[in-house]
């Protein structure tokens, strides 16, 4: 048996994987530094410290100064770190990723190179938000027409069990208090949930733009996730905290999500919901272990991977038998 002194330390980057991790912490009007391996919030009122590696997302809100001690820190734990406007409800940049491996952001791009496949998992995709209906052979345009129906479908039914008054979404872009109440909830629990996905995205090794139902932007992908829980948890919370009061939506719906997606582990789900599409079935799942690897290989011919770190100008192409 190994003894205490005999083991490995740990690194920030293992203590707290991407599914056991809070969904997300909305800071604003302080300063955040790092104390260890937990970051501090200081304002007026005093220091909050945080574990930065139980931190799947955090959004730096106005008034926020982040340290470098402290961005050293999230980077290392591979924390999502966002810069959103006031009340979360705007993104304007973000940090980097958990994996040192690239095996999911290989098989998304082996997924989205191939026409046919990305449509299959446009399909998969609309599978999972409505699993009561087949989208088996549906053109993009009517998975597009379905899902728009389907959205609205929720709203009506939402509005209808909160005794909410619905007159149709909207939302000014850069306008958050131009909406109603139940607008402006949908807005702030559709940006969290952004960021959620965000961090589960990038924290897995994929890439953020390459998405499969939106596209032509850094974040496509993201999008494409986050809507896979819209109807199910994104708007029902949002018509929950619009029934219950109009002041502070923002705030409360942001709390409310928060709340509903530890209990739900929507950050588990989220992970395996993204490697079920990415890899096919009768592909094996890479190991835990062996997809956070740190490791460069070196791709070679009939698609062997040989180690890096090696010359292989041997005699004759003779690579040596202790390469393969």
């Amino acid at each position: 048996m190994s003894t205490v002194s005999r083991r490995p330390g740990l690194t920030p980057r293992q203590l707290t994987r991407t599914d056991e991790r809070t969904s997300f912490v909305y800071l604003e009007r302080c300063t955040v530094h790092r104390d260890a391996n937990a970051i501090t919030a200081q304002d007026a009122e005093g220091t909050t410290h945080i574990p930065s590696a139980t931190i799947g997302t955090l959004l730096l809100g106005p008034g926020t100064r982040v340290t470098h001690q402290a961005m050293s820190v999230l980077g290392e734990t591979g924390a999502a770190v966002c810069w959103v406007g006031e009340r979360g409800v705007r993104y304007y940049a973000s940090g980097r990723a958990l994996s040192c491996s690239s095996a999911l952001m290989e098989a998304q791009a082996r997924q989205w190179a191939n026409p046919r496949n990305r449509l299959a998992v446009a399909r998969a995709m609309y599978r999972l938000r409505f699993p009561d209906e087949d989208p088996a052979g549906l053109t993009r345009h009517e998975l597009l027409g379905r899902e728009g129906r389907r959205v609205k479908d929720c709203y009506r039914a939402q509005a209808a069990r909160t005794g909410i008054s619905w007159r149709g979404r909207r939302y000014v872009p850069g306008d958050f208090t131009s909406g109603d109440p139940v607008n402006q909830a949908i807005t702030a629990a559709a940006q969290c949930m952004y960021g959620i996905a965000h961090a589960v995205v990038t924290s897995l090794g994929c890439s953020p733009a390459l998405g499969f139902v939106h596209s032509g932007h850094e974040l496509s992908f993201v999008l494409d996730i986050a809507d896979l829980y819209k109807t199910e948890i994104g708007i029902p919370v949002a018509f929950d905290v619009a029934a219950q009061d109009e002041e502070d939506v923002g705030t409360r719906t942001r709390r409310a999500l928060r709340d509903r997606i530890n209990e739900t582990s929507l950050l588990n789900r989220c992970v395996g919901d993204i490697k079920r599409l990415l890899i096919p079935e009768s592909e094996a799942v890479p190991s835990a272990p062996d997809h956070d690897r740190d490791v460069v290989t070196l791709q070679s011919d009939h698609g062997h991977q040989v180690a890096s770190g090696v010359n292989y100008d041997g005699p004759d192409g003779d690579y040596g038998d202790e390469l393969w």
